[in-house]
């Protein structure tokens, strides 16, 4: 008999990175790193884990919402879900509720909240074929990969006919991408150097482990208040960067980046890459203005540089920084496929970034995936968070792999926080490349340790209510989480 889902449970989870101001940026000083965490069940033993990432409180209102999205799925035979297009159709029939959609409709919490349960479906059908969650995807034929793909919304920008051609068309040389990439890895970049909270001399000394670790690209976030108000701050802390990054012998024995991955990107004499991210602080013209300031960095972008759904600004911004060889990268909040569909049509970004549960799912990134390849614009999906790294890079290899067939100047963000809580955590080989997943049993490697659950599940676990959450610096807007 097939297996059908009987139960789900979510837990609210919560992790004191405002401690050590780790993740700390211009818009968000003092987050505390949490997950809305869902699990699926069957009566035949089957499991599913998928996860949302918050910084803290408002993530009770986040599980809240997945209990309404997961009860949804209970009664569904797995032999329905595990197809492509059982996936396909599960993922329409979690957005069709008139009545939870109507709260957002896709975006929002509602949207982040089906984004756990989606991809809590999607982990068990990777555990069920006994492979990682980006080789069940690779192992579709063009034709599944469509048939999993929500289209509604976008056909104006890809058709399901277009989508066709455009996965046959990489489906030569697949074998070989598939063997190169588990030689070399998925190629990263580091954001862990530059958090705000970081003085200089750690933010130093992170960098140079950085290099020793084989990382040529390194993300600082800004100091980016208003206009003057931190320049200054942020010339000598990206300037400090700059002068470890270019150092030859600060760099030696690190390997040598290949040409092509530089294309564009304003490298340093050592091959390094320098990007900056602002987090949203700015009006449009601030921005620019700002970030003219910066420009004796040579940064390859500025990443959210205003309001993260204001396709225009963004458009007026790229513009207007585009005599300083600076680009523009977005994507973190893009609350849909939909606004990316726009962002693209206005060619409102150089650098397209992806979150693994800001979108509804693997259904829905597969779509965004297609529009950025159609388009030419490399998707450098966002990691910074709990549980993201492990999402992602299954995303990036589906991208080279299926979609786009080139990881040459992709990059994908690498931070370090939080891995020992999880079963499969991601790795970093020596040249600064994502090791590729390949357990058969860690599907879409978001399953957590029960003891780490245990501790810091919200309000109840070992550290919240203990003496550990009296720690606790702030929780977003300075009030005390317990």
């Amino acid at each position: 008999m097939p297996g059908t889902v009987t139960s789900y449970t979510v837990e609210d989870l919560r992790f004191p990175t405002s401690l050590d101001e780790a993740g700390s940026d211009a818009m968000n000083k003092d987050g505390d790193y949490s997950a809305a965490y869902c699990t699926l069940r069957t009566d035949d033993g089957q499991v599913g884990y998928g996860l949302t990432f918050t910084i803290g409180r408002g993530n009770d209102i986040v599980c809240s919402a997945v209990e309404q999205v997961a009860s949804r799925l209970v009664g569904w035979k797995t032999e329905e879900l595990f197809t492509a297009a059982g996936m396909g159709r599960m993922w329409h029939y979690l957005l069709a509720d008139s009545q939870l959609r109507w709260i957002g409709p896709e975006k929002g919490v509602i949207h982040i909240a089906t984004a756990a349960v989606v991809n809590a479906a999607w982990d068990m059908y990777a555990r069920h074929e006994k492979k990682p969650l980006w080789q069940l995807v690779a192992d579709f034929t063009p034709e599944e990969f469509v048939a999993a793909t929500t289209f509604r919304y976008i056909t104006d920008a890809i058709t399901p006919e277009e989508a066709l051609e455009l996965l046959k068309s990489k489906e030569a040389g697949k074998k070989e991408r598939v063997a190169k990439l588990k030689v070399e890895g998925y190629p990263a970049y580091t954001t862990s150097v530059g958090w705000f909270g970081y003085p200089d001399e750690k933010v130093a000394k992170l960098t140079r482990e950085a290099i020793a670790q084989g990382f040529n690209h390194f993300k600082a976030s800004s100091q980016a208040m208003k206009v003057g108000a931190d320049v200054a701050t942020d010339q000598r802390r990206l300037a400090l960067i700059r002068s470890i990054i270019d150092d030859p012998k600060e760099c030696a024995g690190r390997p040598v980046p290949s040409a092509g991955s530089l294309v564009g990107k304003q490298a340093g004499p050592t091959g390094s890459v320098l990007m900056i991210d602002s987090n949203q602080v700015w009006d449009v013209q601030e921005a620019v203005d700002y970030v003219k300031q910066l420009k004796d960095a040579r940064p390859w972008f500025i990443e959210e540089p205003t309001a993260p759904d204001d396709i225009l600004g963004h458009a007026s911004i790229r513009k207007q920084l585009k005599p300083y060889g600076i680009g523009v990268a977005t994507g973190e909040h893009g609350h849909n496929r939909m606004l990316f569909k726009q962002m693209l049509a206005a060619e409102s970004l150089d650098v397209l970034q992806i979150d693994s549960c800001r979108l509804a799912g693997v259904n829905e990134i597969l779509a965004v995936l297609l529009m950025a390849a159609k388009k030419g614009i490399p998707v450098c999906p966002h990691a910074g968070g709990v549980g993201l790294t492990n999402y992602v890079v299954h995303l990036s290899i589906i991208d080279y792999l299926c979609v786009s067939g080139t990881k040459e100047r992709n990059v994908l963000e690498y931070v370090s926080h939080l891995h020992e809580h999880f079963e499969h955590p991601p790795t970093i080989n020596p040249h600064g490349f994502y090791n590729v997943p390949l357990d058969p049993n860690e599907g879409y490697s978001i399953g957590m340790h029960d003891e780490s659950k245990a501790t810091y599940v919200y309000p109840h676990g070992k550290y919240w209510s203990g003496a550990g959450a009296d720690k606790v610096k702030a929780n977003g807007d300075g009030n005390k989480l317990a």
